[in-house]
């Protein structure tokens, strides 16, 4: 399915002000991460013109349209409101003409107005569609926010997981969401994870039911968004698996075609399940820094053996 966000929320989210209140813009589904400056446009080329796409009149638009003789203006906004746009926002404090907004109206296209430079402003919104708009899935799993890496806890149901991230807030770090977090791809390198509007910050714990960890522990303990960077995968201990003791080489798994680096981790009674999670977690932002404790190891016993070796010969 599509995925589509409502232009209500982008004028809410962006604090836009809205020049046609008449129209529903609840209604109005944006589909396209993209948007577009008509300056072709206004000069009659409309050659591979995609109308889905938010449209930015900025200062450098807005003056080359007011120097035209009304009868031409009126010709040039006629075809560009009708063709289709889902809205029209004017950026650098212009605003729009009645003539515009008559023809607005007309098409029911939404005018809005920003305050805020034409080149800021198009890389908050090109983000803000980018994240919103990204191909996304939903998993059963924990988002927590370790030292500032997002740890995806996953595992069977009862395992442990919402455990483990009551835990991890205790010790001060921040969950994003329990049970089901939603996996956005806003890149071909990033994944970033958030909870269900109706979950988020709560957690489930089995014999005691929903709590609300904003309003038990503080706004300091919870967080709206985080990019996914390490996966643990908690399993029941088995005595004939075989278990990665060295970690010379990352595992990982993949989502929406991203791989993330992952780790197994087997639950007996007594282990600490916090205490792992934060040491997975400052263990892989020191290898993101450029340092791997196991090659490390892996170094000096080569470097003692062929210390030996010599002494031998």
């Amino acid at each position: 399915m599509k995925t589509v966000v409502s232009l209500q929320k982008l004028a809410d989210s962006l604090k836009l002000e809205n020049w046609t209140p008449e129209i529903d813009m609840s209604k109005i589904q944006l589909t396209s991460p993209d948007i577009n400056r008509p300056a072709l446009q206004f000069t009659g080329y409309y050659e591979h013109f995609v109308a889905e796409r938010v449209q930015i009149i900025g200062y450098v638009e807005y003056t080359y349209i007011m120097q035209m003789p009304d009868s031409q203006r009126d010709e040039v906004y006629e075809r560009f409101i009708s063709s289709g746009i889902p809205c029209v926002i004017f950026t650098t404090l212009t605003e729009p003409s009645e003539d515009m907004l008559r023809l607005a109206r007309k098409y029911g296209v939404p005018t809005l107005v920003t305050g805020r430079s034409t080149c800021g402003f198009m890389a908050e919104i090109i983000r803000w569609l980018a994240v919103e708009l990204a191909p996304s899935i939903s998993i059963h799993g924990v988002l927590v926010d370790v030292y500032g890496e997002g740890v995806l806890i996953m595992g069977e149901s009862g395992i442990g997981k919402s455990e483990a991230a009551l835990e991890l807030v205790r010790r001060g770090h921040r969950l994003v969401s329990d049970d089901v977090v939603v996996i956005r791809k806003v890149s071909d390198v990033t994944l970033v994870g958030s909870a269900p509007d109706l979950t988020r910050h709560f957690i489930e714990l089995r014999g005691i039911g929903i709590i609300d960890v904003k309003t038990l522990y503080g706004v300091e303990h919870v967080k709206n968004t985080q990019a996914i960077d390490l996966v643990i995968k908690l399993e029941e201990w088995s005595p004939d698996h075989e278990y990665d003791r060295l970690g010379l080489e990352d595992k990982t798994t993949e989502f929406l075609g991203n791989k993330v680096v992952c780790h197994s981790i087997p639950i007996r009674p007594g282990r600490n399940l916090a205490v792992i999670a934060e040491t997975a977690a400052v263990n892989h932002r020191q290898k993101k820094m450029g340092y791997n404790a196991a090659q490390e190891l892996y170094r000096r016993i080569q470097e003692n053996m062929t210390a030996v070796s010599h002494i031998d010969l």
